[in-house]
C-alpha cells in the first residue's frame, strides 16, 4: 500500500500527471474564455445564489485575464507538485477535491452579495497549509522538510488571508477559506506516525 510518508513505485511524470492535467485545463479554458471575451468568468463562485454553486467546482480554472492565470500557474506547480509528491494519486486528488469544495462553500457562504470570485489561489493556498499541517502530523523527516520550506518561501502568502493586506479586488476570503480548507484536508488525510505493534 502506498502511504504519505513513504517512498512509491511512481515515475516522477506519474506523480506530477495531475498537476500538469489541472494546469493544462486552467489554460485551455483561459484561451477559450479570451475569445469569448471573458464570459466564462460569469461561472465562478456567486455568493449565496443557487447558479453559484457551480462556481465552487468551476472558480479555479477561471482566471480574470491571462496576467491573473500567470500569477498563479507557478505557485501552483510548486505546491500543487510537492503535495503529489508526498501524497498518493489518490490522496492528491482528495486533497484537491477538499480544499475546492470546502473553500469554495466557504466563500459562497461568506462572500458579499453580488460578487463573482474566481482563480485558483484558493488552492494555492489551501496546498500551502496542506503541506505544513502535513509535516506536524505524519513527522516523517521529509515532510518536516517539506513543510520548513514552504513555509520559509512561500509563508508570507499568508499574509494574504488579511482583508487589510491584498490589493483591491484580490479576494482576500478566498484565500482565507482555501487556507483553512487545506488544513482540513491536512488532518483528514495525513498520514500519522504508526504506532507500535503491541507485544503477544
Amino acid at each position: 500500500m502506498e502511504s504519505q510518508a513513504s517512498p512509491t513505485n511512481r515515475t516522477a511524470l506519474q506523480t506530477l500527471q495531475p498537476v500538469f492535467f489541472l494546469l493544462a485545463a486552467m489554460w485551455i479554458i483561459e484561451a477559450i474564455d479570451f475569445v469569448l471575451r471573458g464570459r466564462l468568468d460569469f461561472l465562478g463562485i456567486q455568493s449565496r445564489s443557487v447558479e453559484g454553486l457551480t462556481g465552487v467546482v468551476l472558480a479555479p480554472f477561471l482566471h480574470g485575464d491571462f496576467g491573473h492565470l500567470i500569477s498563479n500557474t507557478v505557485p501552483f506547480a510548486v505546491l500543487g507538485s510537492l503535495v503529489a509528491w508526498r501524497t498518493t494519486t489518490k490522496g492528491f486528488w482528495w486533497v484537491t477535491g477538499t480544499i475546492t469544495v470546502v473553500g469554495g462553500l466557504g466563500v459562497w457562504l461568506l462572500a458579499p452579495a453580488n460578487v463573482i470570485t474566481i482563480g485558483a489561489s484558493g488552492l494555492i493556498f489551501g496546498y500551502l497549509t496542506f503541506l505544513i499541517t502535513n509535516g506536524i502530523i505524519t513527522r516523517h523527516w521529509l515532510d518536516i522538510v517539506v513543510a520548513v520550506a514552504v513555509l520559509l518561501l512561500y509563508g508570507t502568502l499568508l499574509l494574504g488571508t488579511l482583508p487589510f493586506a491584498v490589493a483591491a479586488g484580490v479576494s482576500w476570503l478566498a484565500h482565507l477559506t482555501g487556507a483553512a480548507a487545506g488544513v482540513l484536508a491536512g488532518v483528514m488525510f495525513a498520514k500519522g506516525p504508526e504506532k507500535p505493534a503491541a507485544a503477544t
